[in-house]
C-alpha cells in the first residue's frame, strides 16, 4: 500500500483505517454472498441486515428511544434546509432560526424561499460569525428552533445547547454528530450529511421525533415527505446502499473499537486542546473563533500574512499533512479533526506547526 497522508479535509473527510480495510477485504464478495455490496439488491435480506444494524448501532450510540424514527435519505444536509420547513411548518406557523454562519444562512434562505415565517432570533454576523449567541429570546409558540451545532467554515460550535422553553430544536449536526454526548430529549429533529463524521458522501441521516413526524404535511410530492420514508423504513426507493454500508462500519468501529461516544468525546477534547494550546501560546498563529465558542471539530486559524499561509499549506502537504486550506470564502487555515482523526495525527500537526513557526518567525 502506498503511503497514506494524514487527512484534515473538512468533508469528504477521513474515514477510520480499519473501516477502509474492511471495505477493501469485502468489496468483491460481501460475507460470502458472491457479490459486492455495490451489487446486492436493496430488497435483499443481506442489505436489510446492514441497514437494520446501522440503525440499531446509531440508536445505542446516541441513546435514542422509540420516540424517534431514524431515516437514511439522500440529497445532503442542503436538501434538508428545504425539506424541514416544507414538512414541519403549516399556514401562519413561525420557526425560530439562529444564524451562526454559512450553513445557517443557507437554511434560513431556503425556508424564506417557500414563504415561511422565519424569525431570526439571534445572529453572530456582527462579528463575522466568530461566536455563538447567548441570551436569546425565543418565540413561545414557534414550531421549532433551528441551529447549526457546529460550523465548519467559521470554526465555532455550541458548547451547550440553548434552553428553548420546550420548543423542539432542529439541528444540522453534519460535522459533529457522535463527537460528544448530547441531550437528545431537547431535539425534535437532527440531520447530518455523512461525509464528515459518519461515512462517505451520498447518505444523509435524519432523526425525527415521532410527534413531529405525525405533524408533517401530507400534501407534498411523495419524495419530499418524511412520512414516505418512515413508512417504508428508508426503502421507498433505492437508497444509497454502499454509503449506508460504510456508515454501518463506522458505527461499528466507534462502538466496538473506540468504546462509544463518551470515549470519543474524551479523545476529541484532547485533540482540540493540544491544537488550541499551540495556537494560544504562539504569537505566530491566531485563532479566528472566540475561545468560548471554539469548535472541537474544525480548528480555524490565521498566520501573519496570506503568503505565509500559502507556504504553510504547501509545506504541510509536502510533509503528508493534507487538507489544511481554509474555506474559499474566508481563507486562512483549517484543521478538521473529526472522530476518525487520531490523537497522534493531531500531535504530528502540532509538531509541524511549532517547527514552521520557529523557522518563519
Amino acid at each position: 500500500m502506498s503511503k497514506r497522508v494524514i487527512n484534515f479535509n473538512p468533508g469528504p473527510a477521513a474515514l477510520p483505517l480499519p473501516v477502509l480495510e474492511e471495505i477493501q477485504e469485502e468489496l468483491l464478495n460481501y460475507k460470502g454472498c458472491g457479490m459486492s455490496v455495490l451489487e446486492i439488491s436493496h430488497r435483499s435480506d443481506t442489505f436489510t441486515s446492514i441497514i437494520e444494524d446501522a440503525e440499531k448501532r446509531l440508536r445505542r450510540l446516541m441513546g435514542l428511544n422509540d420516540d424517534y424514527t431514524v431515516l437514511f435519505l439522500q440529497g445532503g444536509a442542503s436538501f434538508q434546509f428545504a425539506m424541514i420547513p416544507m414538512n414541519l411548518m403549516h399556514g401562519d406557523q413561525v420557526a425560530d432560526y439562529i444564524n451562526t454562519g454559512t450553513w445557517s444562512t443557507k437554511a434560513i434562505k431556503e425556508a424564506q424561499i417557500q414563504g415561511k415565517n422565519v424569525n431570526v432570533v439571534a445572529s453572530s454576523e456582527d462579528k463575522n460569525f466568530s461566536y455563538i449567541p447567548k441570551d436569546i429570546n425565543f418565540t413561545r409558540d414557534a414550531v421549532y428552533v433551528h441551529i447549526t451545532s457546529n460550523n465548519t467554515i467559521k470554526g465555532t460550535q455550541w458548547a451547550e445547547f440553548p434552553d428553548t422553553g420546550g420548543v423542539p430544536i432542529v439541528s444540522d449536526m453534519s460535522s459533529d454528530i457522535l463527537s460528544r454526548k448530547i441531550p437528545v430529549e431537547k431535539f425534535g429533529l437532527i440531520y447530518a450529511g455523512a461525509q464528515k463524521n459518519l461515512g462517505p458522501a451520498g447518505v444523509t441521516v435524519v432523526i425525527i421525533r415521532k410527534d413531529l413526524l405525525e405533524l408533517c404535511a401530507d400534501d407534498l410530492p411523495t419524495m419530499l415527505k418524511y412520512k414516505t420514508f418512515a413508512e417504508k423504513k428508508s426503502l421507498f426507493n433505492t437508497p444509497p446502499c454502499f454509503a449506508i454500508y460504510v456508515v454501518q462500519l463506522v458505527l461499528k468501529w466507534l462502538e466496538e473499537t473506540v468504546g462509544g461516544v463518551e470515549k470519543v468525546e474524551e479523545i476529541n477534547r484532547q485533540k482540540a486542546k493540544i491544537l488550541y494550546d499551540l495556537i494560544d501560546s504562539s504569537d505566530f498563529y491566531r485563532g479566528t473563533a472566540e475561545p468560548d465558542s471554539r469548535s472541537m471539530m474544525n480548528v480555524t486559524f490565521r498566520l501573519p500574512t496570506p503568503e505565509l499561509e500559502a507556504q504553510f499549506i504547501e509545506e504541510a502537504a509536502a510533509n503528508g499533512l493534507a487538507g489544511l486550506k481554509g474555506h474559499r470564502s474566508v481563507g486562512g487555515c483549517r484543521a478538521s479533526i473529526y472522530n476518525a482523526t487520531s490523537l497522534s495525527a493531531v500531535q504530528t500537526l502540532v509538531d509541524f506547526m511549532d517547527s514552521f513557526a520557529k523557522k518563519h518567525r
